[in-house]
């Protein structure tokens, strides 16, 4: 068995249990907020006295809520990231940041970080100048390969992990512009490494560009940082230029912090 960062790992040395209950955590989202124990069991592959079992743990133990045979997610699901999230003062300096830089520019400034072969939105501050929103907030996932963000992250990977990642992460037609050729998708990346930024434009979302931009820390540490608006103001070059010159500066500042 490979485990998250690649390495072998024997059964005998992690708990298959845990492991499911953690699978159940990750079915309920935006689109399947409230579950009944047949539509976990389908979403999980689990079988169905299994999941029964790890449902009524996790009700009992006050992260997941019952209300007639329908279960949901509580508020002390959020524990669960809470030491990653104040470990790496989020709330406390980088979102403050994030904030003064989104002022300087008008547009949402997101920051993202990899988990496996997704990007997933670890900080945001929003303004309210803006009508195009695809909607993310912290915690949720984007593909790393067709997404600005995304790839801006795996522009910052060190190039052994880029490949992989380039490799195998999952494709899908979002949109008519949706790149689907891995070839071109490395191309795309190794442009983006290159320029420092990467630019996608309707791809993810009819209407809606990106630009983000790669940050690595001292340590090693990837992270990026995007804005997505609609496409026409970033087919201005000098909207664009400013945009990306202000995600640079505050990639900067947040590459010291992390």
């Amino acid at each position: 068995m490979t485990g998250f960062g690649g390495e072998n790992l024997s059964e005998r040395d992690i708990s298959l249990t845990f492991a499911k209950g953690l699978t159940v955590l990750k079915v309920f989202d935006s689109e399947r907020s409230h579950l009944t124990l047949p539509q976990i069991a389908k979403e999980t592959g689990l079988d169905r006295a299994i999941v029964r079992r790890l449902v009524l743990t996790l009700v009992h133990l006050g992260y997941v809520q019952q209300q007639d045979r329908v279960f949901s997610l509580t508020p002390r699901i959020l524990v669960l990231a809470g030491g990653f999230l104040q470990a790496r003062r989020f709330g406390r300096t980088i979102e403050p940041l994030l904030r003064s830089f989104s002022g300087q520019i008008s547009e949402s400034i997101s920051m993202a970080m990899i988990d496996g072969h997704d990007a997933v939105y670890v900080a945001h501050a929003g303004v309210d100048t803006r009508s195009v929103s695809i909607g993310f907030t912290v915690g949720s996932r984007a593909p790393l390969l067709q997404t600005a963000i995304g790839r801006a992250l795996v522009a910052a990977a060190p190039p052994e992990v880029a490949a992989q990642m380039i490799a195998h992460a999952s494709l899908r037609r979002f949109t008519e512009l949706s790149m689907l050729d891995r070839g071109e998708i490395a191309l795309a990346i190794a442009e983006t490494k290159a320029r420092g930024y990467a630019h996608v434009d309707g791809e993810f979302e009819a209407g809606v560009a990106a630009v983000a931009v790669p940050v690595r820390s001292e340590a090693g540490e990837v992270a990026s940082l995007g804005i997505s608006c609609n496409r026409e103001l970033l087919r201005d070059e000098a909207h664009l230029r400013q945009c990306v010159d202000a995600l640079r500066e505050c990639g900067k500042v947040v590459a010291s912090l992390l």
